[in-house]
This record gives C-alpha cells, sequence and structure tokens, in this order.
C-alpha cells in the first residue's frame, strides 16, 4: 500500500509487476502461435490440397495431441492462476518454484526479464518458419500436393519449428520460475522423439517427393537441433 495525499493506493509491488510482465509475454506468445495457424490452415487447404495421408499407429494418431496439451497446459494455467490472484502466483504454483539459494533475488529477475525479451525473439522467429513453411503447415501428414521446403530455418534443421518450440519451454522455465515447464519440457521433446519418425516414414512413402527429402536429410542431417539431434 501507498499513501499519496492521504489516499491509500494499491499499487503493484515490484514481484507483482514481474508477474505481470511475465503474464503478458505468454499471452502474446500463445496468443501469436494459436492465431498464426488458425491462420494458415485455411490457405493450406487452399493451395496444397486437404492431408491425404495419416499415421495408422494409435500413437501416431494422439501424438500430435500428446505434445500440442503438454506444450500449451502450463502457459495458460499460470495465465489464469496469477493474472486472477492478482499476479501473485498461489501458494500451490509456489511450492514448484526453483530454487531461490543459488541465485541473488536481482539474479532471478534479470533472468525472468530477460526470458520474456527473448520470448519475443522467438515469436519473431517462429512468424519466420510459419512463412517459410507456408501451405505445407499440418499437424502430422502428407498434403495432396507436397513440397519439401529447405529455405530460411528448414536450411538448418529439417524440423526448426519443434525446436522453437523446445526453447520456448526453457524460457517458460525461467519466466515462471518453476520446474513445471522443465518437466513438460521433458515429456515434448519425448513426444516429438516419436513423432518425427513417424512424420518422415510418412513423407519417405510418397514416390512424389521421396528422393528429394531423401536428398534433403543428407544436405540437412539435423532434425531439430544443431550439433545434437
Amino acid at each position: 500500500m501507498y499513501y499519496i495525499a492521504g489516499l491509500t493506493l494499491g499499487l503493484p509491488s515490484s514481484s507483482q509487476a514481474l508477474e505481470g510482465l511475465a503474464v503478458f509475454t505468454t499471452f502474446r506468445y500463445t496468443q501469436y502461435i494459436v492465431s498464426s495457424v488458425h491462420a494458415i490452415v485455411p490457405v493450406a487447404n487452399a493451395e496444397a490440397g486437404p492431408i491425404r495421408s495419416t499415421p495408422t499407429s494409435l500413437i501416431g494418431k494422439f501424438i500430435f495431441l500428446i505434445h500440442d496439451l503438454s506444450f500449451f497446459i502450463p502457459p495458460v494455467t499460470y495465465i489464469l492462476c496469477v493474472t486472477f490472484n492478482h499476479f501473485v502466483q498461489p501458494a500451490w504454483m509456489q511450492r514448484m518454484s526453483l530454487p531461490d539459494n543459488y541465485f541473488q533475488h536481482e539474479t532471478e529477475v534479470g533472468l525472468r526479464v530477460a526470458a520474456c525479451a527473448l520470448t519475443f525473439v522467438i515469436r519473431k522467429f517462429s512468424g519466420r518458419i510459419f512463412k517459410h513453411l507456408g501451405n505445407q503447415w499440418h499437424a502430422i501428414g502428407r498434403r495432396e500436393k507436397p513440397r519439401v521446403v529447405q529455405t530460411g530455418p528448414y536450411a538448418v534443421v529439417r524440423h526448426p519449428l519443434y525446436m522453437s518450440v523446445l526453447i520456448q519451454g526453457v524460457l517458460f522455465t525461467l519466466m515462471f520460475w518453476s520446474y513445471v515447464p522443465l518437466v513438460v519440457l521433458g515429456i515434448t521433446a519425448g513426444a516429438f522423439a516419436v513423432k518425427v519418425p513417424i512424420e518422415e516414414d510418412l513423407i519417405m512413402k510418397d514416390p512424389a517427393i521421396a528422393g528429394e527429402y531423401r536428398a534433403y536429410m543428407q544436405k540437412v542431417p539435423a532434425r531439430i537441433i544443431p550439433f545434437l539431434w
């Protein structure tokens, strides 16, 4: 509480301001990803046709849902719970916070603010990925008019959108100062480890692009993380 000219003002504390920044950044990132997918789907359907081939295995059918839910549930939960708790993390959320004894408070604040700033960089990077991917976007499967995308971020790794998701998972860990996004990051990475081979197997079964994609795999060996994966 602050007292000015006899008036009691409930101005936000520095911790509330930090949580507010994290909420705003998380909301803008999530809104951007959802709106980008919403905008690209009709374009992809109109220009490249509907998805004509999808996985036949049970895990192949559900893997997209698994990694989608694992990635979006933590930020949405954070936005709602912190906002409705007056920009203070609820007690149950604070019990899952990263340890404070390794960093000074100023360092923690600096890391959280830096993660917020980098989220806008990842947001811009994701936009570039969507631009190069264009009408070839799909949840999982092959479109009627497939094309091998090899430009922009796709010249570095074969699945750059997944790379951006993993990086954002690390940033969420710092922004929320919580173990939860780190645990979810492991689930998401595991889902990608299952999904990528399924996706690439579908591509290799298409005679129209199998040869081109095989050459692309040799040219760009990294699936998600350069030199590592």
